[in-house]
């Protein structure tokens, strides 16, 4: 699968949102790529995460012992690419503004991919695998439906991306005049 394959699937499910938004990095973009409205459809799901677990199994020497998904982004790919690669699939969620593993354990010495949505500054990514190699576990790799850095962005692990989209993204202080005459809206989810 190519990246325009990724982003004709975001257009057919109405998911490729052109205005003014505040990612969940706080940064602005005239594009959003409202995943939730292809995670609505099963079969736009399949197609992209089996895809994607293709491309982690081929870049993760050895076992995977299971899929981790920052919430709340990342449950449904993460599940998703969990039931193509025939693993497990668990969550970390914030819990006083940091992600924890709340509701699963995993042994040390675990051997786990991410698995997330999108990624534009990777901060989702740092912070669970700072989550998990607390608990002892093994960080191979972090998967990804879109990485809207283009290969720019360094997360600590292998990033793994379906699709490398850049989109113009710019600090709220830097705005160009056609997006700053435009009311933001914020869709993400990172304030859940």
């Amino acid at each position: 699968m190519q990246t325009q394959d990724v982003i004709d699937i975001f257009r057919e499910a109405g998911a490729y949102l052109e205005g003014h938004f505040i990612l969940t990095s706080g940064r602005r973009s005239p594009i959003f790529l409202q995943k939730a409205r292809v995670f609505m459809h099963p079969g736009h799901t399949e197609t992209l995460c089996r895809a994607l677990a293709e491309k982690l199994r081929a870049a993760v020497d050895g076992p995977i012992d299971y899929t981790v998904g920052p919430a709340v982004g990342g449950l449904i790919p993460a599940y998703e690419t969990s039931r193509h690669l025939g693993v497990p699939s668990i969550y970390v969620e914030r819990e006083n503004g940091e992600f924890r593993l709340r509701r699963f354990e995993i042994a040390p010495g675990a051997r786990v991919v991410i698995v997330e949505d999108i990624v534009t500054t990777g901060l989702s990514i740092r912070e669970t695998i700072a989550c998990l190699t607390a608990l002892g576990a093994e960080v191979l790799a972090a998967g990804c439906i879109v990485d809207r850095s283009a290969g720019k962005v360094d997360v600590g692990v292998p990033l793994v991306a379906l699709a490398e989209y850049e989109v113009p993204s710019y600090a709220p202080e830097d705005l160009p005049p056609e997006l700053a005459a435009i009311s933001p809206v914020k869709p993400g989810s990172r304030s859940l």
